[in-house]
């Protein structure tokens, strides 16, 4: 996992070089490996921040370039199923090296386009025509990995793997109020193509694009490569996938269980995994031990002193039962006033609370032990429909949170009438699926994935999620519903297959929707913090102080269900 950077201008100059220098030295975080760029021609450099962790040679550091020198690709993520295109491809390239950086460029120069399909893996990539002076930019499916860019006044056109990295190319940082109104009204980190700072887009999840470097800005659009709807109705439709029993069904999705974490094992540099008390990651770790027996795999896990939260008592009787080392991570809450700031830089955006906050550490324990490479369980809920509102009426942004977890009424009118109206699409006739399908491209694992990819890359570490295999997800998409819901229990077919690994108790148990003691943190430990931070906003351009200062009074004699609008103010200050 890396970082990339890019500047395509009309004429680039002496400064431009110092400029895309800045911006790889701001994100030197996500490669602290090699940090190198490129002048191709007089319009265009490309630069890199390596993360070693396949081919941990110099031969493989990048930008690469194809043989004749024709090509040039800077790419962060990981191609899994390098091993077998390579195979496919000897016949039309000769490879240099061990890497599947060079896999995918020489499967660009021999497929094109097309060759986006074949792919296995999480991917931000761009490739450069030096002959053509074309430039193709495309990202993973679900969006593992970041990409964004914005067009200057100048006509500039410049991308990086992170927000910060832009801004250190001297593109002003002006906030998008559109988007911090609708984060702060509707509780939305996602919209479209948007993020928080005006004038940065983001390239979206299973899109490309493909453009000569002196096209015209208007003419540079985003094109949808990746068809997940079309592929899931295609597996709906298909009468031999409709005729298996449901032992077949579970059957051959534990194969492609099986062979998506093997493939996510392949690395040079060690490689652990995160784990929870929960039903997936249990699974994870059971299929881990079934592959790596008797391999003392690293697990790595966050607890917070607090009995009401922590699930430390089933992690560590899961690892027991498979023999596998685990390194306990302790989240305390004096640890928070300053970690949710230096967090906060590394997002760039507004995050998740304390269990963001908790889960960095485990970042930061793994790079210590030497751990590169961590697993991880996400994906699961919203494949298999784990979540409960799926089967409820209320959609609410926050679980077990009855009333409304945001308070738009503190911000001043004119502030929270810029909030956009969202209405998501339905491409599927079922319900349920569409609810699915709005979480897994516009809510819930977008925000998750960008959260985790920063956390992980602030120690120069790599999170793989076997469970967002594009296999897995489609076919458990379209699995009949009776699968997924029966007899009261949500991923019953999960549940089932799992029987064979973990004990009952786990098996059964519901979906915990806290995990850090977060409420009782910031309204009893760090009142006083908290306090002070409100007291700031008062000043604020979009907070009505007198509306403020009430509902924080109100608020402190209240029951404290919901902290999730504590968290929204605090993303205000640490970016003021």
């Amino acid at each position: 996992m890396c970082g990339i950077v890019g500047l395509i201008a009309g004429q680039l100059t002496a400064e431009d070089s110092q400029r895309v220098e800045s911006m790889l030295v701001k994100q030197r975080h996500r490669g602290p490996d090699s940090c190198e760029f490129q002048i191709l021609d007089d319009q265009s450099v490309l630069g890199h921040n390596r993360l070693s962790i396949i081919d941990l040679s110099e031969a493989a550091n990048q930008p690469f370039f194809s043989s004749n020198k024709r090509f040039c690709i800077v790419f962060n993520g990981e191609i899994y199923n390098y091993i077998e295109l390579k195979e496919e491809l000897r016949p039309y390239y000769t490879f240099t090296t061990q890497s599947d950086t060079e896999v995918l460029l020489a499967a660009f120069i021999t497929w094109g386009d097309a060759m986006l399909d074949r792919l296995i893996g999480m991917f931000a990539f761009a490739i450069y025509d030096r002959q053509t002076k074309e430039l193709l930019v495309a990202r993973d499916r679900f969006g593992v990995k970041p990409f964004y860019y914005t067009q200057t006044s100048k006509g500039e056109f410049i991308f990086a793997s992170e927000i910060k990295a832009i801004h250190a190319a001297g593109v002003e940082k002006v906030r998008n109020e559109v988007m911090w109104s609708g984060y702060l009204v509707k509780g939305l980190y996602q919209y479209e193509n948007q993020t928080f700072w005006e004038g940065i887009l983001q390239l979206r999840a299973g899109h490309f694009m493909r453009f000569k470097v002196d096209a015209p800005p208007e003419s540079i659009q985003q094109s949808r490569w990746y068809d997940f709807v079309g592929n899931v109705e295609a597996l709906q439709a298909d009468s031999e996938v409709a005729e298996r029993s449901e032992t077949a069904h579970l059957a051959h999705y534990k194969s492609l269980l099986e062979e998506s974490i093997a493939l996510r094992f392949r690395s040079d540099v060690p490689v652990g995994f995160n784990l929870s008390g929960g039903l997936d990651s249990s699974l994870l770790l059971s299929l881990v031990d079934e592959l790596k027996p008797d391999t003392p795999v690293e697990g790595f896990t966050f607890y917070c002193n607090d009995p009401r939260y922590d699930e430390l008592p089933w992690v560590e009787g899961l690892v027991a039962e498979k023999n596998k080392p685990l390194n306990r991570v302790l989240m305390q809450a004096e640890d928070v006033p300053d970690l949710s700031d230096t967090v906060m830089h590394f997002q760039d955006e507004p995050y998740g609370g304390i269990p963001t906050l908790a889960y960095s550490k485990i970042f930061q324990q793994a790079r210590a032990k030497g751990t590169i490479v961590l697993l991880d369980g996400q994906g699961m809920d919203e494949a298999w429909a784990g979540y409960d509102y799926y089967h409820r009426t209320s959609d609410s942004i926050v679980q077990g949170v009855k009333k409304s977890p945001v308070k738009p009424e503190v911000l001043k009118k004119e502030f929270s009438n810029k909030a956009m109206g969202i209405v998501y699409p339905t491409p599927f006739e079922d319900d349920l699926l569409n609810k699915q399908y709005r979480d897994l491209f516009y809510t819930k694992i977008p925000r998750a994935l960008r959260f985790n990819d920063r956390i992980s890359m602030m120690h120069s570490t790599e999170l793989r999620e076997p469970f967002l295999d594009h296999r897995l997800v489609e076919y458990a998409f379209a699995l009949p519903l009776e699968m997924k819901v029966k007899d009261g229990s949500t991923k019953w077919g999960l549940r089932k297959l799992a029987k064979g690994y973990i004990k009952n108790d786990l098996i059964l148990a519901p979906k915990r929707p806290l995990q850090t003691p977060q409420r009782e943190w910031l309204t009893e430990d760090l009142i006083d913090w908290i306090e002070g931070e409100v007291k700031k906003l008062t000043s604020h351009p979009w907070f009505n102080a007198t509306k403020l200062s009430q509902c924080w009074a109100d608020f402190k004699k209240s029951e404290k269900e919901n902290t999730f609008f504590l968290w929204q103010w605090l993303s205000v200050k640490s970016d003021a």
